[in-house]
């Protein structure tokens, strides 16, 4: 997925403040241009430029690089403390060898720190940083992580740079030393950087420069150096594992970030063929489900047009035809009753199939209650086993017995389960 990795200039210091240089300090500028690299690997570059943040070209991820000079590094031992406490824990550990007042400095622990274990601290302009992330913010932009540019604890590197190619000023040449146990940053000019380099020198280090110091870095070191732009330095920062975005400056709406990114990843080119499988999926089974429906609306008004025909065969004087299956039970009783044939709702069948299954040992009903197809009796001083005994009895000849306020009411089971689906 591409990545959008910008280079933040360096804050500026109090040599170098014009005026109204705080409110830059504070908040960058709209004005303000940015170097930037969109990377879809993390290894090779797509594209590059400057741009205001507004300008800032679309990418699914964004990581912000920090100059050598706005990150200082202390090495500590974690302290044992929950995480809401942590923050506050390492400005108390820190507070003595610290310039500043620890509540002005935001703190970022390594990403492999373990408690009571020494790591790596990073320490920045807590207001500045703010302000960095603000621009962003008012420009639309979401700042994933926030990275230094070198940071202590990697394989021995010097890099030489221009500490003073942002601002425009006077070129600066600066040497950085990075290895597993500090990170050093002093100027070419002086007598500082001549008196570390035996030391250093003696590591296996790797010797690089940007473009604009490779000659004059090569004439003090008396040795040839690797020329590495400033794009590819900010691009190989990109895939370092740390995270200066933590405590309070932690982004926040972690599971609503979560669903966007997987959005993102979601629509990206790679995930298309999947797309257009789900799309064709979601068509196939609409058209699919379409033809079963029409089939069995078909299929329905085949069978109504089957009770048509059958009643009006049967019945040749039912002419309009509303409800066929009931219209067919209507003539059909009515022949049977003029013929003077009983049928299994008429009372004399529900009283003979009740006096079958009547219960042992009880009486005769003092009084019933019928309706065509339906037989209430009185329950009263029936034990809970009798009830039981006379619904089997009932429910083997096809009947349905409901107990109801004292009352049995006997039907035809198939009319109690149409009662039921009906009610």
């Amino acid at each position: 997925m591409p990545v959008l990795v910008v280079q933040i200039p360096p804050r500026a210091r109090l040599s170098a403040r014009a005026e109204g240089a705080d409110s830059i300090a504070a908040e960058p500028s709209a004005r303000v241009e940015y170097s930037y690299a969109l990377t879809d690997d993390g290894l090779t570059v797509a594209a590059q430029g400057r741009a205001s943040a507004k300008a800032l070209p679309n990418a699914d991820a964004v990581v912000a690089v920090l100059s050598v000079a706005d990150v200082s590094w202390h090495r500590v031992s974690v302290p044992k403390a929950p995480p809401t406490k942590l923050r506050a824990a390492l400005g108390g550990l820190l507070e003595e060898a610290l310039l500043d007042d620890p509540e002005a400095l935001h703190f970022a622990l390594a990403p492999d720190h373990k408690p009571a274990q020494p790591a790596w601290v990073a320490v920045v302009h807590k207001a500045w940083l703010e302000g960095v992330l603000a621009a962003f913010d008012k420009a639309g932009i979401t700042v994933d992580r926030v990275v230094p540019s070198l940071w202590p604890g990697d394989a021995p590197r010097a890099h030489f740079f221009d500490a003073a190619a942002e601002d425009g000023s006077t070129p600066e040449p600066t040497l950085v030393m990075v290895d597993v146990n500090s990170i050093i940053c002093v100027p070419l000019a002086g007598s500082l950087a001549r008196a570390l380099l035996p030391a250093f020198a003696a590591q296996p280090a790797r010797w690089t420069a940007t473009p604009a110091v490779a000659a004059p870095a090569e004439r003090w070191l008396g040795a040839a150096v690797h020329v590495q732009t400033e794009v590819e330095q900010v691009v190989a920062a990109a895939r370092s594992l740390w995270n200066l975005r933590q405590f309070d400056l932690a982004s926040r709406h972690r599971g609503s970030r979560a669903l966007l990114e997987l959005w993102k990843s979601w629509m990206s080119p790679g995930w298309r063929p999947a797309r257009l499988g789900l799309a064709g999926l979601v068509v196939l089974q609409l058209v699919g489900l379409n033809l079963w429906a029409w089939a069995q609306r078909n299929a329905i008004d085949d069978k109504k047009r089957a009770q048509v025909a059958l009643l009006q065969s049967v019945h040749p004087q039912e002419r309009v035809v509303v409800d066929a299956p009931l219209q067919m039970q209507r003539a059909t009783e009515a022949l049977r009753a003029a013929a003077g044939r009983r049928s299994d709702n008429d009372l004399e069948s529900m009283l003979s199939a009740a006096a079958a299954a009547w219960p042992d040992g009880q009486g005769a009903a003092p009084s019933l209650r019928f309706e065509p197809g339906q037989l209430t009796l009185p329950a009263t001083g029936w034990s809970d086993e009798q009830v039981r005994q006379f619904r089997d009895r009932l429910r083997r000849d096809g009947w349905a017995v409901d107990l109801t306020q004292g009352r049995l009411m006997i039907t035809r089971a198939t009319i109690a389960a149409s009662a039921k689906g009906a009610g």
